[in-house]
């Protein structure tokens, strides 16, 4: 294996449309479904269902502690349980999981509904709006609030920080991703400050329940719980902020498909299940393998950082018939992975697909139809989505 092989393949950084990545993905995995690319370092990418499906499955030998996204953002610390493999960061998850129960997103929902409400009012007042930056971008913050027991302004604040973050990320921006990864941090500080200050019962309160839960009969490190509650919030925030406007977008596209899920609400949840596969919005998590390894016949050496592109798998014409139409009831849409696999698939998952459902009841109940009314300015890698998706509505 020489450094000839280190081809740049690919541009993460490219321009794109809201078609344009799916295009050259589909291109990549007929032409070369492993990938390097010189951007962030250097770094592979794998585009094909399969061979990201062996390296979630293979958590043994493809780690996530060296770096669990490209470009690596990790500067300031260890935050679980994403930045730690099993059984290292079993405990947390064990943690955090009772909160994203379907029985606990049931509990929530009618909080949700109040939310998507509330804030899609003033764009149907206006009969116009940005649903991205006017709406999407706004909700997490308002779940997350209700989610961690904390007040609206201190989950604005989380908001407003994550923004700035995510921003940097796209612009691979490093000196701001460190500085405004540490505000993060401390917000998280406070956040812990006050469930100590106010203790809460553990089984209603994520902050509460990382501060009591034990590990071989010992408290979680202080500085291990402080890292994973500045980890929820980014994961929390910025996936669902890109998602919205996807979907509103695919509406205006497809006026039969908004009829009927709007004359046939059951079929809500279906649809956003293909959504998840369709418009799969993370592309930049990433494995590390132990071991040199060839994939897709290449070379790759021990300690390379791996992107996988959950958004290429989910459109892989080898697992998914007809990939980049939307179908309703798709058989097998069980198999996408547009929330991981293994040990550490999205724990927040429930969570997701509720707001989603929610959402997208409330926008279609609360309209007779919308459509695209300017220019749709897309995220950067690592995400894939929309920034910012002008719609016009006709209230119902």
């Amino acid at each position: 294996m020489t450094e000839e092989r280190l081809t740049h393949d690919f541009d993460p950084l490219e321009p794109e449309t809201f078609t344009s990545a799916h295009e050259r993905y589909k291109d990549m995995r007929r032409k070369c479904p492993v990938a390097h690319s010189n951007e962030f370092n250097g770094f592979w990418a794998l585009f094909k269902y399969r061979d990201i499906e062996r390296v979630l499955k293979d958590y043994r030998n493809f780690v996530t502690s060296v770096q669990n996204v490209v470009p690596k953002v990790a500067f300031t610390g260890r935050r679980p349980p994403l930045h730690l493999d099993p059984p290292e960061h079993t405990p947390y998850r064990r943690a955090i999981n009772p909160f994203f129960s379907n029985q606990r997103m049931d509990m929530l929902k009618n909080d949700v509904r109040r939310m998507v409400a509330e804030l899609l009012e003033p764009l149907l007042q206006r009969e116009e709006g940005d649903i991205s930056d006017e709406f999407a971008q706004k909700l997490p913050g308002y779940v997350f609030a209700k989610l961690f027991n904390l007040t609206q302004e201190l989950a604005m604040d989380i908001k407003r920080c994550t923004a700035v973050y995510n921003r940097a990320v796209q612009r691979a921006d490093d000196r701001m991703v460190k500085e405004t990864s540490l505000k993060l941090y401390d917000i998280a500080r406070r956040m812990i400050a006050m469930r100590k200050a106010e203790p809460m019962d553990p089984a209603e309160d994520i902050v509460s329940a990382l501060l009591s839960a034990t590990h071989n009969g010992e408290p979680l490190p202080e500085d291990m719980v402080l890292g994973t509650v500045r980890q929820l919030m980014v994961v929390g925030m910025i996936a669902p902020s890109v998602f919205v406007g996807n979907m509103a977008v695919h509406l205006s596209e497809h006026r039969d498909l908004q009829e009927r899920l709007r004359s046939e609400p059951r079929l809500i949840p279906a649809a956003v299940e293909e959504y998840f596969r369709l418009f799969s919005p993370y592309r930049g998590f990433a494995r590390t393998s132990k071991t040199d390894v060839v994939i897709g016949g290449r070379h790759i050496r021990k300690d390379e950082p791996i992107a996988l592109v959950f958004t290429s798998a989910n459109r892989d014409e080898d697992v998914f018939p007809e990939p980049d139409q939307f179908i309703l009831h798709r058989p097998n849409i069980h198999q996408h992975i547009a929330f991981g696999l293994g040990p550490h698939q999205c724990p927040g998952a429930p969570l997701a697909r509720m707001m989603m459902i929610v959402t997208l009841e409330e926008l279609l109940t609360r309209t007779k139809s919308f459509e695209v009314a300017g220019e749709i300015r897309m995220t950067r890698w690592p995400e894939w989505g929309t920034l910012s998706v002008p719609l016009k509505f006709v209230k119902a």
